[in-house]
């Protein structure tokens, strides 16, 4: 089954996220406003829409590689995580890893919204079963 997700227009400037192809799994979110960054800053963008997902479900918001090969912007803190019970504005946090400024209009696509189930796990303290890996860590299976 297809969820619908509810979407508020909070600000003017907000559009619905949409899909360039149907089967993509990611719609583009887009700024609010006009966005400019200068190199090495990080911005929380506005995108104007709140969405209300339904229990079970998260949607995370994850780059576009356009804007990151063509502009060096990325999202800090991707994948974020949306829960199920949020109801603010969706807001996208852009970092500039770039060497010029990056100035983006309103309407620009800035990232991607996909939306998933999610499991949702009880943890519960015991001991842990062996496994053939173990307990190693980073770089435990060599470096190429």
């Amino acid at each position: 089954m297809t969820p619908a997700i509810r979407v508020a227009l909070v600000r003017p400037g907000a559009a619905l996220p949409s899909r360039a192809h149907a089967t993509d799994a990611g719609a583009d979110l887009r700024a609010a406003v006009p966005v400019e960054l200068a190199p090495g800053t990080v911005q929380s963008v506005p995108t104007g829409i709140a969405i209300e997902l339904p229990p079970g479900y998260e949607a995370q918001i994850r780059p576009r590689s356009g804007l990151a090969l063509q502009h060096t912007v990325t999202v800090l803190n991707a994948p974020a995580t949306i829960d199920a019970a949020f109801r603010g504005e969706l807001h996208v946090l852009l970092i500039n890893h770039g060497t010029a400024l990056v100035e983006l209009p309103e309407g620009s696509r800035i990232a991607q919204l996909v939306v998933a189930p999610v499991a949702l796990p009880q943890f519960v303290v015991g001991d842990l079963t062996p496994s053939d890996r173990g307990t190693g860590g980073f770089g435990s299976t060599g470096l190429h």
